[in-house]
């Protein structure tokens, strides 16, 4: 008789789950998925792995906590075996706890050159790409995300009628370029608008970043001037 598989194991969120994604530029998930793949340059796979180190810490303090709380909860007989285990149970508890400490400021410390570099370019996205500056331009004329009543998958609808995708829109946000107003409800369109960063990218965008024709070769058929 064949065993049941093995759910996947859920990571544990941390503290600083957020400042991370905001270094790289993409979701822990992801940061994951690239690592396991090899995608990753020196320094983001540094992060990755203090990451992962951190989620471990994270999920040993959740399973003493839940442990204390069970030998608490009454569901065990006070005998004279219960108190030394919950002692026992109290120390495994802290000794996770300042690992979990000592994994954060592990984090910490390589994240640290990661945000200087992104500092370093104003809005750490010289590297934009066509079809983001494309995306840009569109949210900058009117914008909101709306969730689909039947299917709950979310979209960014621009004014011009141009169409989001979700992951397109998490990927904008994540980077800091745009921001959703959450004060609307998603049924009914949460206005999407340019932050800061997001105006600075569209300003001081290379002109080599905006899709173009290429010069032709001399003699090239047709001419660019006769195909406007």
């Amino acid at each position: 008789m064949s065993r049941p598989a093995t759910p996947p194991v859920r990571k544990a969120l941390t503290s600083l789950d957020h400042r991370v994604e905001l270094a790289v530029g993409f979701t822990v998930d992801r940061l994951w998925r690239d690592h396991d793949r090899g995608l990753l340059d020196e320094q983001t796979a540094s992060v990755a792995a203090a990451h992962r180190a951190l989620v471990e810490a994270e999920q040993s303090v959740t399973f003493y906590r839940v442990l204390l709380q069970r030998l608490a909860s009454g569901e065990y007989p006070l005998d004279p075996v219960l108190f030394p285990r919950i002692d026992r149970t109290v120390e495994q508890l802290k000794e996770a706890v300042r690992i979990r400490g000592a994994r954060e400021t592990d984090l910490s410390d390589v994240l640290d050159p990661v945000e200087a570099t992104a500092a370093r370019s104003p809005a750490g996205h010289a590297d934009l790409k066509a079809r983001d500056i494309a995306m840009l331009l569109a949210i900058s004329q009117g914008a909101k995300l709306r969730e689909h009543l039947l299917t709950q998958r979310l979209s960014v609808v621009t004014a011009s009628g141009t169409r989001i995708a979700q992951h397109d829109f998490a990927r904008l946000e994540t980077t800091g370029l745009v921001q959703r107003d959450t004060t609307h409800p998603l049924h009914a369109g949460q206005p999407v608008t340019l932050t800061d960063a997001g105006r600075a990218a569209l300003t001081t965008r290379p002109s080599g970043h905006v899709a173009s024709r290429p010069a032709p070769r001399p003699g090239a058929w047709p001419d660019a001037a006769h195909t406007r």
